[in-house]
């Protein structure tokens, strides 16, 4: 049901995308809400000055991350079960989640000089 207010049937033809979405929202939220929790009182923000700087040191790296990891999933998804394989790649099979190791690490491949970037331009503090 949630899949299908997200698009699935009307945007999206296959089930995975509008799960994409919705893995998307959550991961931004959730990230922007740790940015925001150590940024704001470490820095003793307003509110809204505390969201802004989330925004601008997470914003760019979560969804690069993102683009990384769908990236991967897709092509392993779509072209190498899919076409290759010929085999549908779900979330209770261990493949899937072999393929999501390295779909983690193609992540941190694209948000790598991102987050280099966003440092180094003083956007994003270092550690």
């Amino acid at each position: 049901m949630l899949t299908v207010w997200l698009g699935y049937g009307t945007l999206f033809s296959q089930q995975i995308f509008a799960v994409w979405v919705l893995d998307f929202i959550l991961a931004f939220a959730i990230g922007i809400a740790f940015q925001y929790y150590a940024i704001k009182p470490m820095r003793g923000l307003s509110a809204g000055e505390g969201l802004k700087e989330a925004l601008k040191a997470d914003a760019l790296s979560l969804t690069s991350w993102q683009i990384g990891m769908y990236g991967f999933m897709a092509i392993a998804h779509f072209w190498l079960f899919g076409h290759v394989l010929g085999v549908l790649l779900t979330s209770g099979m261990a493949e899937f989640w072999f393929m999501m190791q390295i779909a983690m690490l193609c992540g941190f491949v694209t948000t790598y000089p991102v987050n280099w970037w966003l440092i180094r331009t003083g956007i994003k503090k270092a550690m």
